[in-house]
């Protein structure tokens, strides 16, 4: 049986700028430890070799691969957040939505009399819901 498991986010080159911005959306969010490539290592220095963060009580962990793969996220894996009120839920949406793409618009879908589904900037996916 395993102990944990945890989201990994693997980037190409903005684990450390997409880690910051979703620290700072969510109050108490806080980055862990910080593992960073070091010179004659295989990404480029400086970058995020492995670093783990807390938003909302999940730990996830994040690196820049020093590989270009043919792939990147996808909306079929998301981060689903219950939002505690309108206004957090509208806030959060319009801040991960900036320079994203809207999957579904914040509405009423029958299943829940508000929700939302995003992909950020940075290609990861957010569902958004009111409890």
């Amino acid at each position: 049986m395993p102990n944990t498991i945890t989201p990994f986010l693997m980037f190409e080159g903005r684990a450390e700028e997409a880690m910051r911005f979703y620290v700072a959306l969510f109050p108490g969010a806080t980055i862990g430890n910080v593992e960073r490539y070091g010179p004659g290592e295989p990404g480029p220095e400086g970058s995020i070799k492995l670093a783990e963060f807390t938003v909302a009580g999940q730990r996830l962990l994040a690196t820049d691969s020093p590989i270009r793969h043919g792939f990147t996220f996808t909306p079929s894996f998301s981060l689903f957040v219950e939002c505690a009120g309108d206004s957090e839920l509208d806030a959060l949406f319009a801040s991960l939505s900036e320079g994203g793409q809207v999957l579904m618009p914040v509405g009423d879908y029958g299943f829940s009399r508000r929700f939302g589904w995003t992909s950020d900037r940075f290609g990861v996916s957010w569902q958004l819901n009111l409890r």
